[in-house]
C-alpha cells in the first residue's frame, strides 16, 4: 500500500514563520526583520501571514550565515542582489548560447566561404574549426618614410 502524501518542491510556500524559524534556527523576530529588509521576501496568505519555502529557509540560513561571519546586513543585501544577478545573466548565456548553435547550421549554409575559412568559430570550442588563414601587412610607402 503506497501512501500518496503532497511533497512540496523548494519553491512551494508552506511553512508558518513559527516553523521556519525553527527549521532555519532563528527566532521569528529576525525572520520578520530579514522580509522588512528585503533580505528574504515570503509569501503572504489571503490574511498577510508570512509561508516561506525551503529555498526561503535555505536562504535564511545563508543570511545568517553571512551575519555570523561579521557581514552587515547592508552588504548581505548587496551580496544576494549580486548573486542574484549572476544567476540571470548565466541563464542568459545559457539561452544565447541555445541560440547560436541553433543558428549556426543556417549561417555556414549561407556562406560556404566563411565556414571554410574558419570564421564565426569560437577557438577552444570542442566540435567548431578554426581558420589557418594568413594576412600579411606591408606599410604603404607613404607610411615607410615617417617611421625612419
Amino acid at each position: 500500500m503506497t501512501h500518496d502524501r503532497f511533497r512540496p518542491d523548494d519553491l512551494t510556500p508552506v511553512y508558518a514563520i513559527s516553523v521556519a524559524a525553527q527549521i532555519a534556527g532563528l527566532h521569528p523576530q529576525t525572520l520578520r526583520q530579514y522580509d522588512r529588509l528585503g533580505l528574504v521576501s515570503p509569501d503572504r496568505t489571503g490574511g498577510r501571514n508570512r509561508l516561506y519555502s525551503l529555498h526561503d529557509i535555505a536562504r535564511l540560513r545563508e543570511v545568517a550565515r553571512m551575519s555570523t561571519e561579521g557581514i552587515n546586513l547592508a552588504g548581505i543585501h548587496r551580496i544576494l542582489a549580486l548573486e542574484s544577478e549572476v544567476d540571470v545573466l548565466r541563464s542568459e548565456v545559457g539561452f544565447l548560447r541555445a541560440e547560436v548553435q541553433r543558428l549556426r547550421p543556417g549561417l555556414s549554409a549561407r556562406n560556404p566561404a566563411d565556414s571554410q575559412a574558419g570564421l564565426g568559430s569560437t577557438p577552444g570550442r570542442t566540435g567548431t574549426t578554426t581558420g589557418t588563414a594568413v594576412v600579411v601587412w606591408r606599410p604603404r610607402p607613404a607610411d615607410r618614410d615617417r617611421s625612419h
